[in-house]
């Protein structure tokens, strides 16, 4: 009996996905949950396990595009795993190019017979594996000397310093994966429909990573998880959004929409591309809590398994170029929502505290927000908001108030 596996619906709304790779070949044997394949839609990238067990018939190449609930391959599950031989195990993912181009030696070098040098100059040039290409002859009719050589060689310009990567002039073009291409069509679409405006600020990181190196070996011996920059953000959002909702809004038609929850989506980096899971109310959490579901989230994200409703939702967005090391930029709003925060590196900078230079850690922060519903005296006061938290981690803990404001019920 043929058992026929069809394209499950990954989600609400989604009518077709990718076959992204396929993960066993045409006649193995695979086992019950064996994942066969990875299908792309355009939220996210996931495996197809297979039904039963059997030999499999594949009905559908990589890169075809399917319609949910169509056949992608057929399972004999009469049929027996032969014995003696190994479980069919997952291909590893393909790391070579299939059809093979004629080898394309890199700056071929002229043979030495036709460099125009001195019969010495030739010797070392050989000697050396020197591109001659790259020596500029100060003899007679440009010939190449003995000298020229000698200060080529201790100039530091080695042939593999000149020639670089390669330069083959070789082209190479590969299909854009289904999530790829929405995620751009998205992009496009929040710069030509939304009032997109960026403002910047800085953060002296000195007290929060004093706070850090403080904590941080009892924080993980306790919790289980370290202790981050990101939850200190996060939690810091959570509370500027409190004081300015509008930030945490949205536009539904001529509807603007409102949250009184804080759903943060954190980009994390994926084989796949950028990924944004979320962590849902984040305002409730603590920051041992967040570390842990970041951490849970981003290790299913570089693993591949990431579920769509992991990145459906959120309400704001926090990007961290700086572990790219990105020193400043403009981030896109993460469409629906209306606001999102960049993170960047941490540099040494000279400051003015207290009315005198120091060198402090300074972070640069960017709010890019939606200028239809969010105001400019309300994305600068959220920004600052964030900025005085990050700068007063104890504000984190007593809601945004200082600690004698708490004890005194201000």
């Amino acid at each position: 009996m043929a058992l026929e596996m069809k394209v499950p619906s990954p989600g609400e709304s989604i009518t077709e996905v990718e076959i992204a790779r396929w993960l066993v070949e045409d006649g193995d044997y695979v086992e019950k949950d064996q994942a066969i394949a990875e299908v792309d839609s355009d939220k996210a990238t996931l495996e197809l396990p297979a039904e039963e067990s059997g030999v499999i018939t594949l009905k559908a190449a990589e890169g075809d595009v399917v319609k949910v609930g169509a056949v992608v391959c057929l399972i004999d599950t009469k049929a027996k795993r032969p014995e003696g031989s190994p479980k069919t195990e997952d291909r590893s993912p393909k790391t070579e190019v299939e059809t093979k181009k004629a080898e394309v030696v890199p700056n071929p070098m002229p043979a030495t017979a036709d460099i125009k040098a001195t019969p010495v100059a030739k010797e070392m040039i050989a000697k050396n594996n020197v591109n001659a290409v790259k020596v500029h002859g100060s003899g007679s009719n440009g010939k190449i000397t003995k000298a020229d050589i000698e200060a080529y060689l201790t100039s530091g310009l080695t042939p593999n310093s000149i020639t670089g990567w390669g330069g083959t002039r070789e082209q190479s073009s590969e299909k854009m994966s289904m999530l790829r291409r929405k995620i751009a069509s998205r992009l496009v679409s929040v710069k030509n429909e939304t009032a997109m405006l960026t403002t910047f600020n800085e953060v002296d990181m000195k007290p929060l990573m004093d706070i850090r190196a403080k904590y941080k070996d009892i924080f993980k011996e306790k919790h289980g998880v370290n202790l981050g920059f990101m939850s200190f953000f996060t939690k810091a959002v959570t509370e500027a959004l409190r004081q300015y909702p509008a930030v945490n809004s949205m536009i539904d038609g001529d509807q603007m929409v409102s949250f009184n929850y804080a759903d943060i989506g954190i980009a994390v980096s994926s084989p796949k591309g950028l990924m944004v899971p979320v962590v849902r109310n984040a305002e409730q959490m603590s920051l041992a809590e967040i570390e842990a579901e970041i951490k849970r989230l981003a290790v299913k994200a570089r693993d591949g398994k990431i579920d769509i409703t992991d990145m459906e939702g959120g309400t704001f967005t926090i990007t961290n170029g700086g572990v790219f090391g990105s020193m400043l930029s403009t981030p896109i709003i993460n469409p629906p929502q209306s606001a999102i925060l960049g993170m960047h590196n941490i540099v040494d900078r000279p400051v003015a505290v207290d009315g005198k230079v120091e060198i402090r850690p300074i972070m640069y922060v960017a709010l890019s927000y939606d200028h239809r519903i969010i105001d400019g005296k309300e994305s600068v006061g959220f920004l600052k908001t964030v900025k005085e938290m990050l700068e007063n981690p104890t504000k984190i803990i007593f809601g945004g108030k200082n600690p004698e404001e708490v004890l005194l019920n201000l």
